[in-house]
């Protein structure tokens, strides 16, 4: 979407305007065209992965002393804001920015060094996060993957399912089981981060079986038969990683909250400029209440989002705890989003569901952020138990 077709006032009141004008004239060069064709083809988008890690947007979370560009996670969110508003979709490389943190904030000086650098400049990536598996889904506690101790070596034996970006990452950051969960003595420990190399486990206990899904998102499944990985390569502590894990979450969801009120906020932008055009019974479209009032009400939902988004962001930057706010924020972002795009969709009638208005497209990806990375439900649930006090649900 051009800077044009935002409001005089809303313009005036952006955030990082010199970062998001340069997202958007990187943006440009990938219109609707290239994106209708990579998910018609079920291709990865290659060309704007390469061009998001050339501008250094993808580093804007790694510090300058390992090449990045030392921001903040309210810059970074204006990135992940203006790459969906311009009608393009982060998802295909969003978790190169976040995911380092484990790294960053848990791992050793030697790791920090060996990987950070060129996780900066693309010449490592590291997109693949192996967390969820078939059986435990979100109950995480009971993940089956486990890591046994042999000597300098890990050996890994499971298998990890919606594992995106697998065939497209170098690394991936892998939490597996290395104490049986009836002999720890909290129920939080028994888990350990690993960094694998996936580049020289293919093959060699690694195998990744694409999944193919309602969207263009390059999911798979991943198996691991007796892989060895490296003692160097843990992260951490051992028994020690699920609070790493969530450590890194808090980022997640303040950025994916932020693509989701950019995807609003285009398909607000589209639904306006459509009902101004579109002319029936010898009037615009918007002029009836009955189309003015749903774009009203996803404008005004999406803003109210956008506030708690922002909200969280600060409270990270600062150093201060964010769990509840960057919950909600994933919470309300989805929620506008999806309300945006059922609007937009109703507001185009029959045409939204052709290819060439790209609604149909933004439409599918926007819905997964209800379900991922964290389902709407179990927000609701930690917002009730660590916010509100009330007895645990499950």
């Amino acid at each position: 979407m051009a800077a044009s077709n935002r409001g005089t006032s809303e313009a005036s009141r952006e955030t990082f305007p010199d970062i998001r004008d340069a997202v958007r004239r990187l943006c440009a060069d990938f219109p609707g065209e290239y994106w209708r064709k990579a998910d018609r083809d079920r291709r990865y988008p290659a060309e704007f992965v390469a061009a998001l890690t050339e501008s250094g947007f993808l580093a804007a979370l790694i510090p300058e002393t390992f090449g990045g560009s030392g921001l903040g996670v309210q810059q970074a969110s204006a990135i992940m804001e203006e790459i969906h508003r311009s009608g393009c979709n982060g998802g295909a490389c969003h978790a190169q920015m976040y995911t380092m943190g484990t790294i960053l904030r848990h791992g050793n000086d030697s790791q920090k060094q060996a990987y950070l650098p060129k996780i900066a400049t693309g010449e490592l990536r590291l997109q693949a996060f192996g967390v969820t598996e078939p059986t435990s889904g979100t109950d995480t506690l009971s993940l089956r993957t486990t890591a046994i101790r042999a000597g300098d070596h890990y050996v890994v034996n499971g298998q990890k399912v919606w594992t995106s970006r697998a065939e497209y990452s170098d690394l991936m950051l892998l939490l597996a089981r290395t104490t049986p969960k009836d002999q720890v003595k909290k129920r939080t420990e028994g888990l350990s981060v690993f960094i694998v190399d996936m580049r020289a486990a293919i093959g060699r206990g690694l195998t990744i079986k694409p999944i193919r899904a309602m969207i263009n998102h390059a999911t798979t499944e991943v198996f691991f038969d007796n892989l060895r990985v490296p003692v160097e390569n843990l992260v951490g502590e051992e028994n020690k990683g699920l609070h790493y894990i969530l450590d890194g979450m808090n980022v997640e969801r303040i950025l994916i909250a932020s693509e989701c009120i950019g995807d609003a906020r285009w398909f607000i932008a589209k639904a306006t400029a459509y009902a101004k055009e579109r002319v029936v019974f010898g009037r615009p479209i918007g002029q009836n209440q009955g189309i003015q009032f749903p774009i009203a009400k996803a404008y005004a939902a999406t803003e109210a989002a956008a506030l708690m988004v922002d909200r969280a962001a600060k409270r990270f930057d600062a150093g201060e705890p964010c769990g509840a706010e960057a919950n909600m924020a994933k919470l309300l972002a989805a929620d506008a989003s999806w309300q945006a795009a059922d609007m937009c969709l109703q507001t185009h009638g029959g045409f939204g569901f052709a290819e060439e208005y790209d609604i149909e497209r933004k439409f599918r990806e926007t819905r997964l952020y209800q379900i991922a990375p964290i389902s709407t439900n179990l927000i609701l649930s930690f917002v009730a138990e660590h916010v509100l006090g009330l007895p645990r649900s499950y």
